[in-house]
């Protein structure tokens, strides 16, 4: 018997995207993720599946944050027909739709995941910090697993990893005879997909990343609290040393927000070594409430470095004057060319200038915005005195879009 991971088909292009359930006031139940825990639930009102991000209506899908997965008839009855002891099928009313409509909930859980066939489990540690996990699957990458240890069950999901639901090939099938939409597909039995050299290649890059990530992000921890729920896209490619591109918020006193680059101090992917990349992390800190222009800002100015070798060395060494494209910025900022002008490496006693990796140190680049007039002033007198009047102002090293100029 073969088996398969039943996902949402995101190639569906404007597909609609269902949010978490919620009870007769309107409000988003307590445990979004009973759904998907592989076992049996208790519901006791009739809920509401609202549409998070409008688009073309399907058949099959799951919300965003909890998975819990969101079917229409035609695929329950498929459920109830081949899988009736596997599963509950809890009637919604999902936003905008008087079609009938279930939630999906798969009540059995069954230990079955194939360590050696997968390309690569991870399991939490001790190490880790998190007792309630610990001995249990943190990654399991090229999921296999072995049909042998899932006795009768048609649809399921595995044990200690459960973020996945999993179903029989005759499910499968049915469900493609019924012309449900929204649905993928992805064996999960049978050999691996991937050779023993690309395992290996494959477990030294996420060492690497691990090397990279781990050591940085305990250092933007010591810096204030960092918002792990302000959630910026990454940004895959672009020249940054590991291909991506990632960006942190981090909560400060006086009601001060630091925006950094994560990922300029990556290693080099192509080379598939330890390093720590271009050796230097952005920083641009700002007391204005619910700014949101300095990422755009930090991604400009990090994608000029990236691009251009002659600028990298002066920011990672010293202090550097540059413009960037000013579009979707603050009109403050603005020169008459519609740029925005930038100071970076300016020192300030409330960050500091290195912070060390296990392959080296790195460089923490402040980001001091320019007034137009000071953009000037640097232009025709040079830097220093420019410096001076900053460190002697009260804003110091701190970005604002609304202030008066020190010149």
């Amino acid at each position: 018997m073969k088996y398969f991971k039943l996902l949402d088909d995101m190639d569906i292009r404007d597909r609609w995207l269902p949010g978490e359930a919620t009870n007769a006031q309107g409000q988003e139940i307590d445990d979004i993720w009973q759904f998907a825990d592989g076992c049996p639930v208790q519901v006791h009102e009739r809920l509401t599946i609202p549409i998070g991000h409008p688009g073309v209506v399907q058949d099959f899908s799951t919300s965003s944050v909890g998975g819990t997965p969101v079917v229409h008839k035609r695929v329950a009855n498929v459920f109830a027909e081949l899988a009736q002891d596997d599963v509950q099928l809890i009637p919604v009313e999902v936003e905008g739709q008087s079609e009938p409509y279930f939630i999906l909930v798969a009540t059995r859980t069954i230990r079955c995941i194939d360590d050696q066939q997968s390309a690569e489990v991870k399991y939490w540690l001790p190490e880790d910090d998190r007792p309630e996990l610990t001995g249990t699957y943190r990654a399991v990458y090229g999921l296999r697993i072995d049909p042998t240890k899932v006795g009768d069950a048609k649809v399921f999901r595995p044990w200690g990893w459960n973020v996945v639901l999993l179903v029989s090939e005759d499910i499968k099938d049915a469900l493609e005879r019924s012309g449900a939409t929204g649905m993928a597909f992805r064996e999960v039995t049978g050999p691996s997909e991937v050779s023993p050299e690309e395992r290996e290649h494959n477990r030294k890059l996420r060492d690497l990343y691990e090397r990279s990530t781990k050591p940085r992000e305990a250092f933007w921890r010591t810096l204030g609290a960092m918002d792990d729920n302000f959630v910026i896209p990454i940004v895959v490619g672009g020249g940054w040393p590991a291909r991506r591109q990632v960006w942190r918020v981090i909560h400060r006193p006086e009601g001060r927000t630091l925006f950094v680059t994560d990922g300029l101090s990556d290693f080099f992917v192509e080379a598939v070594e330890p390093s720590v990349g271009f050796g230097m992390e952005l920083a641009l800190e700002t007391n204005e409430p619910q700014a949101s222009w300095p990422v755009t800002l930090l991604e400009r100015i990090a994608n000029e470095l990236v691009g251009h070798e002659h600028l990298r060395e002066p920011a990672r060494t010293g202090i550097l004057s540059m413009e960037v494209d000013g579009e979707r910025m603050p009109e403050p900022l603005l020169t008459k060319e519609g740029r925005v002008g930038v100071l970076l490496g300016m020192d300030t006693p409330t960050l500091p200038t290195h912070f060390t990796m296990p392959d080296g140190q790195v460089r923490l680049v402040t980001v001091k915005t320019l007034m137009p007039r000071e953009l000037t002033y640097l232009l025709e007198h040079g830097r220093q005195e420019l410096l001076h009047r900053f460190n002697q102002s009260n804003l110091g090293h701190l970005s604002k879009a609304w202030r008066q100029p020190v010149v």
